[in-house]
């Protein structure tokens, strides 16, 4: 048997993905929910590859996940940040479609994969990003209910703007103000 195999593909996809996870410092029960894996694995995998680590910073995040949709409209920079990062999910074909179930399929570990990439992504434009990741997570399911937040285009330029369903159409992005 070679680690290889197809036959290990989607488990080692599920540790790979829970230890990129653990590093954006998701909650557990969302590394759960996109992985599979127990709880009891994901402290262990926690506590053998990261917690150790000398440069480790990683923190565990408890409690509830956000749920506060006002947090994305606070200031100019976190309306442009929510911007920013709507449009790699956008680009990835995140909020069109809704996520695969939950439970550790392969389908859902490829699509929370391409999520990793488009916070990834996200991460790598802005020096001080004020949006973790569950607060992304939280952004992609709120624009896909389109319930608390929505997608629109500035009046003045044309870029993507994160704003309130039932809110005027915005007069201007936070470049054009």
């Amino acid at each position: 048997m070679r680690i290889t195999d197809d036959r290990y593909t989607r488990d080692r996809l599920r540790l790979d993905l829970a230890l990129r996870l653990i590093r954006h410092e998701a909650r557990t029960c969302t590394i759960r929910d996109w992985t599979g894996l127990s709880d009891d694995r994901i402290r262990k995998l926690y506590k053998s590859y990261v917690e150790h680590a000398k440069d480790s910073r990683i923190r565990r995040h408890r409690g509830k996940a956000p749920r506060q949709a006002a947090y994305f409209l606070r200031n100019a920079e976190l309306r442009l940040q929510a911007a920013n990062l709507a449009s790699f999910m956008c680009q990835l074909g995140l909020i069109a479609g809704t996520a695969p179930a939950p439970g550790g399929s392969l389908e859902q570990l490829r699509w929370a994969e391409s999520f990793c990439q488009a916070y990834e992504a996200f991460l790598q434009e802005h020096r001080k990003p004020q949006i973790g990741f569950e607060h992304a997570c939280f952004l992609r399911r709120a624009l896909e209910r389109q319930r608390e937040l929505c997608l629109d285009d500035c009046a003045g330029c044309g870029a993507l703007v994160v704003v309130p369903p039932f809110a005027s159409r915005p007069g201007a992005c936070a470049f054009c103000d």
